[in-house]
């Protein structure tokens, strides 16, 4: 028997699927909503126990581990820059103190207890500073890292790499102070060019060397703290003056 629908009844059934489609588009998209919060818990929970710095990392992060846990009295010696043996070693023993999991490797909550428990390094326990260097204008030029640093009020402004003299000629390790400035200088003995020379002790001084820049540290100098960058030494040589300290030590 055919029943014939009213133009009633056909709206009304319209109007029933429409709410029964709408109903099911709010309800996925109110599911799909939910479902980020649980990803962001995980991503939360991720980040914490990522590792951050682990054997064979090198860098800044690495020296501010390092002198965190130098301060804590757990790391001895230099602080390098680089994650071997010894880091690891030290690392573990914080975990284990601070009762967290005991890998030998910083994941950031590792890292927030550190820093926690510690002040912010400075540049001298960072970069292993002798302590004469931490007042006034210093030529700080440490002969283990062959680094050269111009420190004004226990900061480092500049720092370079540095060239000593040979076994025969070694450059003297104290506490000097420059007493002659000679921008364009040349050696009376030698009859080489000495740029930016400051002389600290006898004829020795620090200074800007061509031989240094082309050969690198396959040369050596006759006593004098070779540097190869000449942008570098020309501006430290018009912040020096004459009196200023000149530190020649190994860290």
């Amino acid at each position: 028997m055919n029943v014939r629908r009213t133009p009633v009844a056909i709206f009304l059934t319209a109007i029933l699927a429409l709410g029964f489609s709408l109903g099911s588009i709010a309800a996925t998209s109110s599911a799909q909503a939910s479902a980020p919060s649980a990803s962001v818990g995980q991503l939360g929970l991720h980040t914490a126990y990522t590792v951050l710095y682990k054997s064979g990392s090198t860098g800044l992060g690495v020296r501010k581990i390092q002198a965190r846990l130098k301060e804590r009295g757990i790391y001895t010696g230099r602080v390098t820059g680089t994650y071997g043996s010894k880091t690891t070693g030290s690392v573990k023993v914080f975990q284990r103190n601070q009762r967290l999991a005991i890998t030998g490797k910083v994941n950031q909550r590792t890292l927030d207890r550190l820093r926690s428990k510690t002040s912010t390094p400075t540049d001298a326990a960072l970069y292993n500073l002798d302590r004469r260097c931490l007042t006034g204008r210093v030529l700080c030029v440490d002969k283990t890292d062959r680094r050269m640093r111009y420190v004004r009020g226990g900061k480092i402004v500049k720092a370079m790499d540095a060239r000593f003299g040979c076994k025969s000629n070694p450059s003297r390790m104290g506490a000097f102070k420059v007493f002659k400035k000679s921008r364009n200088h040349v050696s009376s003995i030698y009859h080489t060019p000495m740029p930016y020379a400051m002389f600290f002790s006898g004829g020795q001084a620090v200074h800007y060397s061509a031989d240094f820049a082309a050969r690198g540290y396959d040369g050596c100098s006759h006593g004098c703290v070779n540097v190869r960058k000449k942008a570098a030494i020309a501006w430290v040589f018009d912040q020096i003056r004459i009196g200023d300290r000149v530190v020649v030590y190994r860290s």
